[in-house]
């Protein structure tokens, strides 16, 4: 389902895409990424920015508003909210 915090960043990426992977990423490799599309053609740092926007519409379902954390090249990675670490506590494999 598309929020209003989507359609803000779909705007700004339509403006200024490396600013809506800044707002996705923050300092990131994605960021650079971002910057470097959009000075070698404004096409191609749209598409990396909708990417980004579309991977975390990803995330938000899967996980759950919150419930996730960005680990970079488009992949998120739930949170433990509350809970234990796999393992914790026992001795490893």
């Amino acid at each position: 389902m598309v929020k209003a915090s989507d359609v803000l960043l779909i705007l700004v990426a339509i403006i200024f895409p490396p600013a809506a992977a800044a707002f996705i990423t923050g300092c990131s490799c994605d960021l650079l990424i971002n910057i470097c599309l959009t000075i070698l053609g404004y096409f191609p740092g749209h598409i990396h920015a909708f990417w980004l926007i579309y991977k975390k519409m990803q995330a938000e379902e899967k996980y759950g508003y919150g419930g996730f954390h960005y680990i970079g090249n488009g992949h998120y990675q739930a949170l433990n909210q509350g809970s234990a670490p796999v393992n914790y506590g026992t001795a490893g494999p």
